[in-house]
């Protein structure tokens, strides 16, 4: 049995948001990179982008907000 490949991005939301059209660039990419590399049908695969707020995101027991505050 043939599998769909399911590739999940996530990244921070951020004040400069990511545009449709770099969303649009990374799921075409990644559909051609499994296409190139693995043989995927590019018919069957699933690209799913979140952006997540800072808040959400942790890094070393802190929260990527913070860390941000203090310049990293």
């Amino acid at each position: 049995m043939r599998r769909m490949p399911y590739v999940n991005i996530k990244v921070t939301r951020e004040k400069e948001p990511v545009t449709p059209e770099q969303k649009q660039q990374l799921i075409k990419g990644v559909t051609d990179l499994l296409q190139n590399v693995l043989g995927k049908n590019p018919k069957t695969t699933v690209v799913v982008i979140d952006e997540v707020e800072t808040d959400n995101w942790g890094i070393a027991g802190e929260t990527v907000t913070e860390r941000r505050k203090r310049g990293e």
